[in-house]
């Protein structure tokens, strides 16, 4: 889903918040919350275009949004947000690579170990 999807109306350059969608066997214009996806045959409408919206003499408008104005990031997206930050930044502990069982570590420099056989010992 694009999060920034346009207004369908011509020279209107805002960002949609719902989706207008005709229901022509009960001549019925339906405007609800913006769509997942756009569909060829809905309208996605601005805040401005959705409150002015009249529908054709003789048919009927159904609003399913109860508010027009455009949701920020609630509480719960913030918290998910600040934990991926917290969990892209944690440290990842390399597993220590297997050593020849007929060897054994006597050092390390960084990231390089020195390895000796348990013969030479």
């Amino acid at each position: 889903m694009n999060p920034l999807r346009r207004c369908t109306r011509p020279a209107c350059t805002r960002t949609a918040i719902a989706t207008l969608t005709y229901v022509y066997a009960d001549s019925t214009a339906v405007l609800g919350p913006l769509a997942t996806y756009a569909e060829p045959h809905c309208y996605d409408l601005c805040a401005v275009h959705a409150e002015r919206l009249t529908a054709p003499r003789g048919w009927e408008v159904m609003r399913l949004a109860p508010e027009v104005e455009p949701a920020g990031p609630s509480d719960d997206d913030l918290l998910a947000l600040a934990n991926a930050v917290r969990e892209a930044a944690r440290p990842v502990m390399p597993a220590a690579p297997a050593v020849a069982a007929g060897t054994v570590e006597i050092g390390r420099r960084g990231h390089l170990r020195v390895l000796r056989d348990r013969d030479q010992i």
